[in-house]
């Protein structure tokens, strides 16, 4: 590998599992000797991705207010932080889950003005099972709309690695069939099955990674309708809120998330709209640096419980982070009830930002 640090974006739509696989990655490279810098990236600050990997221990900085396209200046500072910090070998970035362009607008400027700093991998973009066999018409259920939809595959048309996640919880013939219609849409990836959340099956992956050149992919801008991008990241409505939790007797915080996602779920579905991804951290600050963790991906899916505190809690600092079809005055409504209805529990909003994605605006794009 170069002596140039090594800049890594790991894509994919809401819901894919990119934090677990950035979390995964770090890890693998820190056990390796390799230094790490983390870049997280939304449209509104708050974020339970942060708080996640900064609880593993890596250094990490935070993005907000738009994708790496349209905050590239910002991309570079984040990497001038943590060069100062902690002079990274590898820069682990996660872009927002509704971006796409990523090629034209980060890849391409990484390489052409500052390829003097960084040498640029191949992009991934993970993709969870069910919800990319209902975009690709091989399996029924709800999905997004046409518009929704058209940003979902523009990440897959220019992905230079196709990465089908969670492959611990689905079968070998549902798997199967999805990579051959895969790569059979979108022939210009490899395609690479794993899951981050246990580990199976990343190490190809990571190793073509490190190793591979994002020029080598053949990888070109995507020919992409600005005006439709724009109108379907538009349509997903955002929130993130911090509340405080706290109550006369200790209670079960594992449990408490696990009822506030069903609530949640089930309010944006009688809305007849559809959860793109919700994520939950409580923090009970009991001293042993554990958290609580729920991902729910789609109203029509089971709450996961992805980390479990240790023990019951008297309260603590609550992160929400909710993403769906849906317009986000309407989540913050079912949010506030939801958290109202927790038995024996006061919930104190300390912030909340609820907004729609603007018209991405790329710093720029290079063809």
């Amino acid at each position: 590998m170069s002596d140039l640090a090594r800049y890594v974006m790991i894509g994919g739509f809401l819901g894919a599992g990119k934090t677990t696989a950035v979390a995964r990655f770090a890890q693998h490279l820190t056990d390796q000797g390799k230094r790490v810098g983390l870049i997280c990236n939304d449209q509104s600050s708050g974020l339970v991705d942060t708080i996640l990997l900064r609880s593993k221990g890596f250094p990490v900085e935070e993005i907000t207010g738009g994708c790496f396209c349209c905050r590239f200046n910002s991309l570079l500072d984040a990497a001038d932080n943590l060069a100062q910090n902690s002079r990274p070998d590898i820069f682990l970035a996660e872009p927002v889950g509704s971006c796409t362009d990523l090629i034209a607008t980060v890849s391409y400027p990484l390489r052409r003005i500052y390829g003097d700093r960084f040498t640029v991998a191949p992009l991934s973009v993970l993709v969870d099972p069910v919800r990319a066999a209902r975009i690709l018409g091989i399996a029924d259920g709800r999905s997004f709309s046409d518009k929704v939809a058209y940003v979902y595959r523009k990440q897959l048309q220019e992905a230079d690695l196709i990465v089908v996640n969670k492959c611990d919880a689905y079968p070998d013939e549902f798997l199967d069939r999805l990579v051959a219609a895969l790569a059979g849409a979108y022939p210009q990836a490899r395609i690479f099955t794993c899951s981050a959340k246990d580990g199976t099956g990343v190490t190809g992956w990571f190793e073509t990674v490190l190793t591979g050149e994002n020029s080598a992919f053949g990888s070109r801008p995507l020919e992409i309708d600005y005006d439709i991008y724009a109108e379907g990241e538009a349509l997903l409505g955002w929130l993130n809120c911090t509340v405080q939790l706290t109550s006369d007797a200790p209670f079960d915080g594992n449990q408490a998330l696990v009822t506030l996602a069903q609530r949640i779920r089930a309010g944006v579905a009688d809305a007849g709209q559809d959860i793109a991804h919700l994520k939950m951290t409580l923090d009970s600050r009991d001293g042993t640096g554990t958290l609580s963790v729920v991902s729910l991906v789609g109203t029509d899916r089971e709450p996961d419980l992805r980390e479990s505190l240790l023990d019951r809690v008297e309260g603590g600092e609550l992160v929400i982070n909710l993403r769906a079809e849906a317009d986000p005055a309407v989540l913050e409504s079912l949010t506030r009830e939801a958290l109202t209805s927790l038995s024996g529990v006061r919930a104190t909003m300390e912030h909340l930002e609820q907004l729609r994605p603007g018209r991405p605006t790329p710093t720029h794009r290079m063809a």
